[in-house]
């Protein structure tokens, strides 16, 4: 269900977090689904409780999902599942932006990739 790269420079909590809003994308996760509880989650991906926990509060402080108190945590009832793959495309393509421009390349390249990519549609 959930694919943690225990190797990358990603955080896991920020790894967590893409993957809830992907199986939300995709339909896996539909509002109203309970999610497994923080210490249920973190045995079954053997890591710290506090790292499902701080993804949980994420997902919640960005609309994702809601909590609570004594039930668990659900998926939003009221998310849009285009506003979510959107969400994730953008924050996507705010890091691979700012990776190329970290490494040198120009803002011009970037643009005619894009532009590459949509075809000549821009």
């Amino acid at each position: 269900m959930f694919s943690l790269d225990l190797s990358s420079r990603s955080p896991i909590y920020e790894q967590l977090y893409n993957n809830i809003i992907r199986l939300i994308s995709a339909g896996v996760l539909k509002p109203g689904d309970k999610l497994l509880p923080v210490r249920a989650l973190a045995m079954e991906l053997s890591v710290n409780p506090n790292t499902v926990s701080k993804a949980y509060k994420l997902l919640e402080a960005d609309g994702y999902i809601c909590s609570a108190v004594g039930k668990g945590s659900f998926v939003s009832p009221d998310l849009s599942l285009i506003d979510a793959e959107k969400e994730l495309a953008l924050k996507k393509l705010n890091s691979a932006v700012e990776n190329a421009l970290k490494i040198g390349i120009t803002r011009d390249e970037i643009l005619s990739c894009v532009d590459a990519l949509m075809g000549g549609k821009l």
